[in-house]
């Protein structure tokens, strides 16, 4: 994407500036990222799932199981079958949500209440303790599909602050800076919990139960950046009349999921997307399983890699940025599956010390935040104006819904080879796939079948 040579008194460029954007609010838009990472790191990736198992553990019966509802459930499996049952719940509720979004004029107030129920919900895990593991699902639940939800109204405002030549280093920016907004306090609740709680005269479970608290008062103090600065939007599609707002969601869905086959290039590109994303969370999820299986890394390595994958994304997405600037977002994500495809062959043939499990993970950083970055500023450019919201609400849904495809072959790789290293290499069909299936997307004729301008570079 060739960018412009003048820049607007705000740092924007000048044909941006002239169009109505405000660069004011595309950094009020990045500290939402910023803010709400820390729920995906301190929460999801390190403190709650070994935290709940525990409270689980403590609940269980001599066979190590609970009885949710009446229903047995191994206690080590809890923490996976709650994460399992919000996404379940994100699946029926983001499209509705979107599109109501998209009819109403209270895309901002939507934004507001997601944001909000999640951070507040997050923060209540701070009174999760004992053997009270069905408090800890039901609120691992709703901050999840909080979180979830609070997404898709965040990306839909990426076409509102952004014009076509200017979304690929907005996306990029926000990106980044999530991973470092994320990454400073994770490094920060590991530093207490390991090194300072006990000095304190705190314990670790009480040191673990304010850092996830932390996550949500994070959360919730900078989100109100974004708040204050989004302009409100009037929205471009009128309520039909006779139709309320309680009814039309579902019948938005219902007409998104028939309109999409007439944009058939998007939907090319929303498949590759499903693909190759599903790949790059499957090694985010999996990698440090491997790492401890295989190498047999300890769980201070884990850490440490953790952490250093983290800053380094930040890193990653601004390079990629600044690739797409030169190439074009699509050549850039491809340069970005060929290395996650180098990366899982390598893994399989040559990875054999904790060094090269780190230098490794320094390439995935790096690919990391700029493929995904860049997926949602392209996939930006291929959809309806005035219907945001319920398209990114399918992307995110869409993710989701296919977020244990990799697992499950990783899973079935395993069991049928007993090598960790043919189960990475199964991995490599999704990148492959999601690589051929992009290379066929034309990125201007998607653009203009949904009606937007094409940006200059492509």
């Amino acid at each position: 994407m060739e960018q412009a040579s003048e820049l607007g008194n705000d740092g924007v460029p000048a044909a941006e500036e002239a169009a109505g954007y405000s660069r004011r609010e595309q950094i009020a838009w990045y500290f939402y990222d910023w803010g709400s990472s820390a729920f995906s790191t301190t929460v999801v990736t390190v403190f709650l799932g070994p935290y709940l198992t525990s409270i689980t553990q403590a609940a269980a019966d001599a066979n190590g199981y609970v009885y949710p509802l009446g229903i047995p459930v191994l206690a080590g499996a809890f923490f996976p079958y709650m994460i399992a049952l919000s996404v379940l719940l994100q699946v029926f509720f983001l499209p509705v949500l979107g599109a109501l979004a998209d009819y109403s004029h209270r895309k901002k107030q939507f934004f507001a209440i997601a944001a909000y129920l999640g951070a507040f919900t997050t923060m209540g895990m701070y009174f999760l303790q004992g053997d009270n593991y069905l408090l800890g699902g039901a609120l691992l639940v709703f901050a999840n599909l909080s979180f979830g939800a609070a997404i898709v109204f965040y990306n839909a405002y990426l076409p509102d602050i952004a014009g076509p030549d200017d979304r690929d280093r907005v996306s990029s920016q926000g990106w980044a800076l999530g991973y470092l907004g994320g990454g400073l306090l994770l490094a920060l609740n590991l530093v207490f919990v390991q090194f300072l709680a006990e000095p304190l005269g705190v314990s670790t479970g009480h040191a673990v139960r304010i850092s996830l608290a932390s996550a949500g008062v994070w959360w919730a103090v900078f989100a109100l950046i974004p708040l204050a600065e989004l302009k409100r939007r009037a929205p471009l599609k009128q309520l039909p009349p006779g139709e309320r707002y309680a009814t039309i969601g579902f019948k938005q869905l219902r007409h998104t999921l028939s309109e999409v086959r007439n944009f058939p290039h998007t939907l090319l590109f929303l498949l590759a997307y499903l693909l190759y994303n599903d790949g790059i969370q499957t090694v985010i999820a999996l990698s440090a399983t491997f790492g401890s299986e295989e190498l047999g890394l300890g769980t201070t390595s884990l850490v440490q890699l953790i952490l250093m994958v983290q800053f380094i994304a930040f890193f990653g997405a601004l390079l990629f940025q600044q690739v797409a600037s030169r190439t074009g977002a699509k050549r850039a994500i491809v340069i970005s599956l060929f290395i996650w495809l180098g990366v899982t062959v390598y893994t399989y043939a040559f990875l054999q010390t904790e060094l090269q499990f780190f230098i490794l993970g320094g390439f995935i950083a790096i690919v990391m935040g700029g493929s995904q970055a860049l997926s949602r500023s392209l996939f930006s450019l291929m959809i309806p104006r005035g219907q945001e919201a319920e398209y990114f609400s399918l992307y995110e849904v869409s993710e989701r819904g296919t977020s244990w495809l990799g697992p499950m072959i990783f899973g079935f790789t395993l069991q049928m080879t007993g090598s960790y290293r043919y189960a990475i290499l199964s991995i490599a069909l999704f990148f492959a796939a999601g690589l051929v299936l992009l290379m066929r997307v034309n990125v201007r004729r998607a653009i203009e079948e949904s009606g937007n301008e094409a940006p200059s570079m492509l």
